[in-house]
């Protein structure tokens, strides 16, 4: 597959910066590459996979082949009938080929959509209905599908671009090869650039919208931390592919010049071969794939030894799993928590070290970042929000999302005065320390944060995989528990450690694999209380 080690990444050099950085305001997706690969278009990115839409690729990419192959796809895309300001939607097997498609449907002009592999067919049905006649881009297996789940693309699209071998009614990309050239199309600051969807924890996604200045603006806190940075390394990425956090995060990469490992399996034997044989510099995954590679902390190929920043969003980050991953570093390492949502991107964050990190609070997700959002807390009942009283956390700045697609008054009922009601609950501590209690939605009466019960379990008992504490079937609070290897849990055990917690049901176990999870691998905790009342 290649080596990054001939590469050397540094600083920036400022000229450099100036003629590769994104449009003055705004991040226009289609044309990252194309800008990279003119001060640094040997630089590579690595693949743990292969690629449906361009499988003579392989799994080695320099940025100049990067960029000739996101420019050769919007040709094929024109030549399909994919035009300015038209919308296209990506729904295929998830790897790779997801960003490069949507770089390409973007530098066309047109918005890409970015619908989950996950998304059953009613719900894929009723987000290209909310849509306005989009051309729809899918594989052979994932069309079928939609078909066989009562789905007709035809009624619902402009046309059916397929992927490899899609079947009849689809329009072949591969046979689109040598397509006539056309020039990339810059739009509006404010117009739709990329529309993603919300993880869909409590009923049907929502469809983000993100524009070229929102995305431009969720980028300077993560350029000022990156400028205090004295050297660069290589970053490895493990989140969903087609999510809004992953293009900012390689759009980082490719503009301030970080080789990258993209990495589509997330397994922990998987994981540990490919990071042990690429040592990367910097890894950001979601918080449930770090919780899953707690136990490479002890593997003697030692993937992490490289590790100087280990970086999460998304979801609640469990302490154990920060300080395990820390140790399992040969480096003075740091774990960046980062705290946002699609909506919002990234709000607020704080780093721990492993000197400090046996005292890490699971509810602390940190400050305000340089360059980022205001964050503040609105009482629910007209008090000052506290611990005992937690508050509405809210936040406003130039990178919340521009609306819901085709729901604008859902999305404007989230803000108030121009703050963006984020749907969770907290306080700030005597220093401004911003804590996370809960999702609204998910709060159970007589206990005072789930996410804190469930660290302080995880904490206590190592054999834990996963905890998630929701409403049973009488509004208890039940624990669902998953424990490594699916080992039976220890009662005695389990009692002892949950003695503080009175409030609390039995445990119900369950193999981890059959716990409801989103693209992103947050618990679905809605469906999870679900299956508790229907007795499952």
């Amino acid at each position: 597959m290649g080596s990054v080690s001939s590469y050397k990444p540094g600083r920036t050099p400022r000229r450099a910066a100036t003629r590769t950085s994104p449009h003055r305001h705004g991040l226009y997706l289609g044309v990252v590459p194309e800008r990279a690969a003119r001060v640094r278009g040997a630089m590579p990115l690595v693949l743990d996979h292969d690629l449906d839409v361009l499988p003579e690729a392989g799994r080695r990419l320099t940025v100049r082949r990067l960029a000739d192959a996101v420019a050769d796809l919007a040709n094929r895309l024109a030549a399909a009938g994919v035009r300015p300001g038209g919308q296209v939607v990506i729904c295929k097997a998830p790897n790779f080929d997801l960003w490069l498609l949507a770089t390409a449907a973007e530098r066309v002009g047109a918005v890409p959509v970015m619908l989950s592999h996950h998304l059953d067919p009613g719900s894929v049905a009723a987000l290209l209905a909310r849509l306005d006649r989009p051309h729809l881009i899918t594989d052979g297996p994932r069309l079928r599908s939609l078909t066989e789940g009562g789905v007709d693309p035809a009624g619902l699209t402009r046309g059916v671009i397929g992927v490899g071998d899609a079947g009849p009614g689809a329009v072949a990309l591969a046979g689109l090869e040598g397509a006539v050239p056309v020039r990339p199309v810059l739009r509006g600051l404010d117009e739709p650039a990329l529309i993603t969807h919300t993880s869909g924890t409590t009923g049907l996604p929502k469809l983000v919208v993100h524009t070229p200045r929102t995305m431009r603006s969720r980028l300077r806190p993560q350029l000022f931390l990156l400028g205090l940075m004295r050297k660069r390394g290589t970053v490895a990425i493990h989140l969903p592919f087609g999510h809004s956090r992953t293009f900012a995060a390689l759009a980082l990469c490719l503009l301030q010049g970080m080789p990258a490992l993209l990495v589509k399996d997330g397994s922990p034997d998987a994981a540990a071969a490919f990071f042990a044989a690429r040592r990367p510099w910097l890894i950001e995954a979601l918080p449930n794939s770090f919780l899953a590679w707690e136990e490479l902390a002890d593997d003697a190929r030692r993937p992490f030894a490289s590790v100087k920043y280990f970086s999460s969003t998304f979801d609640a980050i469990h302490p154990r799993t920060v300080r395990r991953l820390l140790h399992a570093s040969a480096r003075r390492a740091q774990f960046f928590q980062i705290y946002g949502q699609s909506e919002v991107g990234p709000a607020a964050g704080r780093p721990y070290y492993r000197g400090l990190a046996r005292w890490m609070d699971g509810r602390c997700v940190g400050y305000p970042l340089p360059g980022s959002a205001r964050v503040r807390l609105v009482g629910r009942d007209g008090g000052r929000p506290s611990r005992r009283n937690p508050g509405f956390i809210e936040v406003r700045w130039d990178g919340l999302a521009k609306t819901y697609h085709g729901e604008q008054e859902r999305y404007d009922a989230q803000l108030h005065d121009g703050w963006w009601r984020t749907g969770d609950v907290g306080y700030r501590t005597m220093f401004g320390c911003l804590h996370l209690l809960d999702r609204e939605f998910d709060a159970i009466p007589g206990v005072s944060s789930n996410l804190e019960v469930e660290d302080h379990l995880l904490d206590e008992l190592a054999e834990l995989a996963e905890v998630v504490v929701v409403p049973g079937p009488g509004a208890e609070a039940v624990p669902v528990v998953c424990t490594r290897h699916d080992e039976p849990l220890d009662r005695e055990r389990w009692h002892a450690a949950t003695a503080a917690y009175p409030s609390l049901a039995d445990p119900v176990q369950i193999p981890l694999a059959e716990l409801p999870r989103t693209a992103t691998l947050k618990t679905r905790r809605v469906e999870l209380s679900r299956r508790l009342e229907a007795g499952l």
